[in-house]
């Protein structure tokens, strides 16, 4: 199960969001945020160990990280992918 307490605490690290994580709301656009291209990557690779997944090149995109629904959806798939 991916929850919003995990997301948020992997926001918290990133160096653009950390000062705001635990106010963004789930459908806050993470880019208006300030989240940038560099740090959509740490954001990708903190979600991959943090989850143990492999995020495939079609879901390497700004709609996948751009808020935390989006991240939660994207994450909770690859992780369902996982188990099966």
């Amino acid at each position: 199960m991916v929850s919003l307490e995990d997301i948020r605490n992997i926001l918290a690290r990133n160096e653009a969001l950390a000062p705001i994580a635990a106010e963004i709301a789930e459908d806050d656009n993470l880019f208006d945020k300030g989240l940038d291209s560099f740090g959509s990557v740490q954001l990708m690779l903190a979600l991959e160990e943090h989850f143990d997944v492999e995020f495939p090149d079609h879901l390497l995109s700004r709609k996948s990280f751009s808020t935390i629904r989006s991240i939660r959806e994207t994450v909770s798939g690859l992780v369902q992918a996982e188990a099966a």
